[in-house]
């Protein structure tokens, strides 16, 4: 079986072609670097992807403040970590890279701030 896919792990966004006919020697073809065959055999074994929301923020003139996961969480957990994303509130101030929540749905990934929220 072959897929096509754009890689999406570069702005080049190569169009790969990943043959998955037999999962113990996965072909890519059509990448430009190293990168689009690791995205080609990880989005056919493992998908994954980044997370970004909101949390709510307490003593601030902001009322949410955004984050993201630290790392790609699997694309199976990512519901289950927006369910505890929107439990999740935090006091100011709240400055971006701030962890605030650690290893979310235990899938070794962090939530981190991307927004400065100052205490009013």
């Amino acid at each position: 079986m072959v897929r096509k896919m754009i890689c999406i792990s570069c702005p080049l966004g190569c169009h790969l072609e990943v043959d998955c006919s037999d999962m113990n020697d996965i072909k890519v073809s059509g990448n430009t670097c190293p990168r689009g065959k690791i995205y080609g055999i990880n989005e056919v074994t493992a998908p994954k992807r980044m997370v970004t929301s909101s949390v709510k923020v307490n003593g601030s003139d902001a009322v949410l403040v955004s984050v993201k996961t630290s790392e790609p969480v699997p694309k199976d957990k990512i519901f289950e970590c927006l369910d505890v994303i929107k439990t999740i509130s935090v006091d100011a101030p709240v400055k971006i890279g701030d962890v605030l929540y650690e290893n979310i749905c235990g899938c070794g990934s962090n939530i981190v701030a991307t927004k400065h929220a100052d205490k009013i």
